[in-house]
């Protein structure tokens, strides 16, 4: 019996087969959901980059993310999300952008923002579309969660 693919496998070959193209920003992740996408022999037909924006200072220089925006509501929120995904989209040249900022713990979290609140965003020519999630977990599990919801999240939103 063969093993099912890999959300990973699954994302590439939706992408490969539709001649669509992908970049990814990613901020609490670190890099994981680009990792796991290129550690798929032939990633390079589809997959063209990734931008970690860690800081603040490179959502803003990089990925456009206004600096009201930033003081108004936060790195980790529904607005910053979206600009990262449109942002990198137009900076790297995809079709389709894949944004992820969060509080990965186990420090961080506050009140309003806890430890494992993850927003993530899908965009495209013709818009984007952004969620918010609440994980739970050591940090390492609330990336996985993070990245394996983010391939979801394209499936989802893919044509």
């Amino acid at each position: 019996m063969a093993t099912p693919p890999s959300m990973e496998e699954e994302v590439g070959s939706y992408f490969i087969e539709a001649g669509m193209t992908l970049a990814t920003a990613e901020s609490c992740t670190g890099g994981l959901i680009a990792h796991r996408l290129t550690s798929v022999s032939g990633a390079s037909a589809y997959f063209l980059g990734a931008v970690v924006a860690y800081h603040n200072s490179v959502k803003h220089r990089l990925l456009g993310v206004p600096e009201d925006i930033l003081a108004a509501h936060g790195a980790v929120s529904e607005e910053t999300a979206r600009y990262m995904a449109e942002g990198v989209r137009r900076l790297i040249g995809s079709t389709y952008a894949v944004a992820v900022t969060g509080i990965a713990g186990p420090t961080g979290g506050t009140a309003d923002k806890p430890v494992g609140l993850v927003y993530l965003a899908v965009a495209r020519e013709d818009g984007t579309a952004v969620i918010r999630r609440q994980f739970s977990g050591t940090r390492m599990e609330i990336k996985n969660q993070t990245a394996e919801t983010a391939m979801k999240l394209l499936l989802e939103y893919f044509e």
